[in-house]
């Protein structure tokens, strides 16, 4: 089991990571008593490690606690690693079979869910330094691989491979990067946009047929001319 501090080197590391991920972070005090994504961290970690032990009740009682004072919902079954931000976090669900890998940055409303009601592991693994969007759904057993941007809103139900930009619903591979990738504070306007990329290839299809009409009427008028 867990000491005391191993919590303590955890919540240090997620302080930390705050501090890396977020521009708005001033200091430590602030960081420690105005970030309810360290605190539903932190409550989380006692509560898993008492789910561990298969004590009963108590880290559901924890888990119900924390979504209450947080707006963070963790089931105490979820394994999170160290240096993980839950930034604002309002309205995120963690499942208990999820797992979520070190460096992740995870915005307001996320959903780390299952789509099956079948017992054993139903919740997605989250790799390591992956950035969940504002919204966005991840249903399944699958990977998410390391170093992956879902899209805010998206909603991914298959895999998806390392280093990859996810959007769109059903989420859709955007781009793949061939390494990994920092999350930046503008992340989220340099995400595509597949309604736009769609647009753009039904205008160029347009001109095309444009400029094929327009040669068909050309030599039209050249056969009338010769007959």
């Amino acid at each position: 089991m867990a000491t005391l501090f191993d919590w303590m080197d955890a919540v240090r590391e997620d302080a930390l990571a705050i501090f890396e991920k977020d521009p708005a972070a001033r200091n430590w005090v602030e960081v420690l008593t105005c970030y309810p994504g360290l605190h539903a961290l932190a409550a989380h970690r006692v509560a898993h490690e008492l789910h561990r032990v298969g004590l009963p009740v108590l880290p559901r009682f924890i888990s119900h606690v924390n979504r209450f004072l947080t707006g963070i919902e963790i089931h105490p079954g979820a394994r999170i690693e160290k240096g993980v931000v839950i930034d604002h976090g309002m309205g995120v669900v963690i499942g208990e079979t999820a797992e979520v890998g070190r460096g992740c940055l995870i915005y307001q409303g996320v959903t780390l869910g299952g789509t099956s009601l079948e017992p054993g592991k139903r919740h997605p693994s989250i790799g390591r330094n992956v950035v969940l969007g504002s919204g966005a759904k991840v249903l399944g057993s699958f990977n998410v691989g390391d170093g992956s941007f879902i899209g805010s809103g998206s909603v991914v139900t298959k895999p998806v491979p390392p280093g990859a930009t996810v959007v769109g619903i059903p989420g859709k591979v955007a781009a793949i990067e061939g390494r990994r990738q920092t999350p930046t504070p503008d992340m989220q306007a340099q995400l595509p946009d597949p309604v736009m990329s769609l647009l753009a290839a039904m205008q160029d299809r347009l001109s095309q047929l444009e400029a094929e009409v327009d040669r068909l009427r050309h030599e039209n008028r050249e056969l009338r001319r010769g007959s």
